[in-house]
């Protein structure tokens, strides 16, 4: 097992870090291989002063790790420390359960660590995992601490800053989509007539309360109309489903198996056996629908998995990024020979992509509502205009789609939301709709743009521009070509896909990166203004025959005529290349 460029970078950064903070955290999507980049860390037992211990929080994922471990290296030493067995293994890696491990008599036991690391790190901050990574480094002192995960961001907003000062590196989950390592999410949400009250459902400490969804949600008429979808949509693939309650759970199998389909369930009250008997049916395909409640969100997989069912909100958007990475990952031909799989339908029933409105993360070590002054490194509320220790004025948010704003902060949330996201201050409640009619529509997960983009020749090309940069997405020979440009540099491929979407947003993330989001966002006001008389005169029109002609479409314009020939030279020169490697 050799790990990919990427993931060796990721381990290089995370190393790097460890040996100049004494901590990070690494955060990385479900397939981007983060138990093999754990065990590329912890496989360099010479490269730490100590034994090395592994923390996780479920047995599944212990042996799991044990497993990559010596797969990674077959000549690595390795130990449990769980319920069933106490053993620090105190030269080479012992795999621990947190639970167990943070007892104290067993804390006792634990020798001078070299390194510890953290599976699904975002637990770090709880009482039981403080008291082993406290317990460690008052050992040694000297003990590295490495938290890896995939939702950095806790749905109880504690900050992680409390136990990682930095983040190493994070790959993200449209970063493994581009480059093939996973499959391209086409979410459909889906509204059966209860939207409304899904969103009035109240909070719990964890999550929304699951017995009243299941009140809402669990109802025959529904039921059958959720398998009906999923009969139009995704009638011959593998599939997980998301329940709230186990009698939710248990009604949907049986109403999927009421339409001849196979279907098992798994919930935390199985017992262990049967349980792995129902997840072995599934891996096998004598299941195809698994409906669960709770136990498939993190530490689980199953590659043949095409479709995600969410039949249940989620608080948080962690939760909602861990259930559809379930499906995520792609297939490995050898280990399951005749089952292709070039996408995931993702079939959202309960609101939760609404309510987050993407599946990427942003890493906030300092928890929810606060930001980093440039100028003094100061930690302040996200609300400030300016910082109060030293003064500098912070650049206007840009406002995106499908927000409103809090009238007690002034923060912007999601749409669909019920309390600020930023103080907790309820939003006034709308007056119920009367809906009839089943809607069903499919939208793009990964972004929405902040940039306009314009149509070219009918659709053929678009083009947007930032200032510095600028990009475009072109129908060329049956695929769609992503190009970006800046300023004194080379004209760059972004991307060749036979989506048109997936094009857009690698040309829009080219501007998030290169161009100036502040002044060419598309609520920036001059965007509309009539063009200059310099474009005017570059484009060789006049008043009259640019009427309806916008600045920013001007500018587009002009972006186009100065660089279509570099366009069609860097076109011809990439299909040359791909002819080569070809042949």
């Amino acid at each position: 097992m050799q790990l990919r460029p990427r993931q060796a970078q990721f381990v290089d950064r995370c190393t790097e870090a460890l040996l100049f903070h004494g901590n990070t955290l690494g955060v990385a999507p479900t397939g981007g291989g983060k138990t093999v980049m754990l065990s590329a860390v912890a496989s360099d037992v010479n490269g730490w002063d100590g034994p090395i211990c592994v923390v996780q929080h479920r047995d599944e994922l212990l042996m799991q790790n044990r497993k990559t471990l010596h797969a990674y290296n077959k000549k690595a030493d390795s130990d449990l420390f769980n319920a069933d067995r106490k053993r620090w293994n105190k030269t080479g890696v012992t795999f621990a359960m947190a639970q167990t491990l943070a007892r104290p008599d067993n804390l006792k036991t634990m020798p001078p660590l070299g390194l510890l690391i953290v599976d699904e790190a975002h637990h770090a901050p709880s009482d039981s995992y403080l008291r082993v990574i406290d317990h460690a480094l008052k050992l040694n002192d000297k003990c590295k601490l490495l938290g890896v995960t995939a939702t950095p961001n806790r749905g109880d907003r504690k900050a992680m800053r409390a136990v990682f000062s930095n983040c190493a590196d994070q790959i993200s989950i449209k970063e493994l989509i581009e480059t093939g390592f996973l499959v391209r999410p086409r979410t459909f949400v889906i509204d059966l007539g209860v939207t409304d009250k899904l969103k009035n459902v109240k909070r719990t400490a964890s999550d929304f309360d699951m017995n009243e969804v299941a009140s809402i949600m669990d109802h025959k008429v529904l039921n059958d109309r959720v398998v009906e979808e999923w009969q139009e949509h995704a009638a011959d693939r593998r599939t997980v489903v998301f329940c709230s309650t186990i009698a939710h759970a248990e009604h949907v199998a049986a109403t999927f198996m009421s339409y001849g389909v196979t279907a098992g369930v798994v919930h935390g009250e199985l017992p262990d056996r049967e349980r792995a008997d129902i997840l072995a049916a599934y891996e096998h395909g004598e299941i195809q629908v698994l409906v669960n409640v709770a136990v498939l969100v993190e530490g689980w997989d199953s590659q043949p998995t095409s479709c995600i069912v969410l039949l249940r909100p989620s608080s948080y958007k962690s939760t909602m990024i861990q259930m559809v990475g379930r499906g995520l990952r792609k297939v490995d031909p050898e280990r399951y020979p005749g089952i292709r799989k070039d996408d995931c339908i993702v079939l959202d029933f309960g609101t939760s992509i609404l309510q987050h409105g993407s599946i990427e993360q942003e890493v906030m070590l300092d928890g929810a509502g606060t930001k980093i002054c440039k100028g003094c490194e100061a930690i302040v509320p996200k609300q400030c205009q300016e910082c109060p220790i030293c003064g500098l004025e912070f650049p206007a948010e840009l406002i995106i789609a499908d927000t409103k704003k809090c009238k007690e902060c002034g923060a912007d949330n999601p749409i669909a939301v019920r309390f600020c996201e930023e103080c907790g201050a309820e939003f006034p409640k709308k007056e119920k709709e009367d809906l009839e009619e089943f809607a069903l529509s499919e939208i793009d997960v990964l972004q929405f743009s902040p940039y306009k983009w314009e149509n070219m020749f009918e659709g053929l090309a678009w083009v947007a521009c930032a200032f510095e940069a600028w990009a475009m997405c072109i129908s060329w020979r049956g695929r769609w070509i992503a190009l970006g440009g800046k300023k004194e540099s080379p004209l760059r491929i972004l991307g060749d896909y036979a989506d048109q979407s997936l094009a857009l947003v690698s040309a829009d993330d080219f501007l998030r990166e290169q161009g100036d989001m502040e002044m060419a966002a598309k609520t920036a006001r001059w965007l509309s203004l009539p063009p200059t008389d310099a474009q005017l005169r570059l484009l060789d029109l006049t008043p009259m025959t640019a009427m309806g002609m916008t600045r920013y479409r001007a500018s587009c314009c002009l972006t186009w005529m100065f660089n279509e020939r570099g366009v069609k030279r860097r076109l011809e020169d990439y299909q040359n290349q791909r002819q080569l490697v070809a042949a």
